[in-house]
């Protein structure tokens, strides 16, 4: 089984993501319109197209938003402890919490629970939610907890942050067209169709675009402690809420996969935008997306047993 999904899912998606590096290494990408591309047309796409043919109920919508709030919560208060014993600063502990519940649920876990779960309709609405989910924490807590509290206009200031953002648009419009059966015409429905079969190859390409401009270095202790949290802390208490909260099937396979993506790249947006700790943010987003091709394959093998 291990051998089968090495092949099938994680070295396809470790490919894409290597000649990404490659080509921007000769070509010198231009990352910044990458990034658009995947973030104001292709995610919304893949996400809109997830809702709109959902498998998910009413009930298990609300299972999920409730599992997802609860890892938050657990990660930030694991966050926390770490901080406190290791006595972070202010702006370490800010990056240190980030890197633990900001993961790449986007450009990564989208691919990943694509090729896992064969286009599964169910399992790609339930990583397409996690991530909107993700996002909104990301310009939320995500800027405030870098920002400061007491900065001037800082809630306002996450608050357009996450309005500006196509992705949850996407997903609410995605739902209501979907819960009241509203047909989409095939000259909409197909541009989108396709976005979505694109994802996977352009999400990984940006994604192995983006990682090669970090430098490996290898003489901080934080981020080796960060990136075990993320890899390990986090698959393990996604599997501990999936128990409690009596999930089965995809919804339980999606969920446990979900827990075991890398650092998000969005932890390194943020650290640069207001110069918060950018080189442990650069570091933790590297080292967890390539130790990932170790863990994500151990996930993947488990979540069969929670089905």
């Amino acid at each position: 089984m291990i051998a089968a999904i090495l092949v099938q899912v994680v070295l396809p998606i470790f490919i894409l993501i290597s000649i990404g590096s490659v080509m921007q290494y000769i070509f010198r990408l231009d990352l910044y319109t990458l990034t658009k591309i995947n973030f104001y047309f292709i995610t919304p796409a893949a996400v809109f197209i997830s809702m709109y043919n959902s498998e998910m109920s009413p009930a298990l919508f609300g299972s999920v938003a409730l599992y997802y709030t609860l890892y938050v919560l657990i990660l930030y208060g694991a966050a926390t402890l770490v901080s406190r014993q290791r006595k972070f600063t202010r702006g370490m502990k800010a990056a240190f919490t980030n890197s633990l519940i900001l993961d790449n649920s986007g450009n990564y876990g989208l691919p990943i629970n694509t090729l896992a779960f064969k286009g599964d309709p169910l399992a790609g609405s339930i990583q397409a939610l996690i991530m909107s989910m993700n996002s909104l924490v990301t310009f939320t807590y995500g800027v405030i907890s870098i920002r400061g509290a007491k900065a001037e206009g800082l809630y306002r200031h996450a608050m357009i942050g996450f309005l500006k953002m196509p992705v949850p648009y996407a997903l609410v419009l995605g739902l209501i067209m979907h819960i009241f059966s509203i047909p989409l015409p095939m000259f909409l429905y197909q541009p989108l169709q396709y976005g979505n079969q694109s994802m996977v190859a352009i999400a990984l390409l940006t994604l192995g675009a983006q990682i090669i401009k970090y430098p490996l270095r290898l003489d901080r202790m934080e981020v080796y402690l960060s990136v075990a949290l993320r890899l390990l802390l986090a698959p393990a208490v996604g599997f501990i809420l999936i128990l409690l909260l009596g999930l089965k099937g995809i919804p339980a396979q999606a969920l446990l996969i979900a827990s075991g993506m890398p650092v998000g790249v969005n932890t390194s947006i943020l650290a640069e935008e207001y110069q918060n700790e950018p080189d442990f943010a650069a570091q933790t987003i590297l080292i967890s997306t390539l130790l990932n091709v170790i863990t994500i394959t151990g996930l993947i093998s488990l979540s069969h047993f929670v089905a």
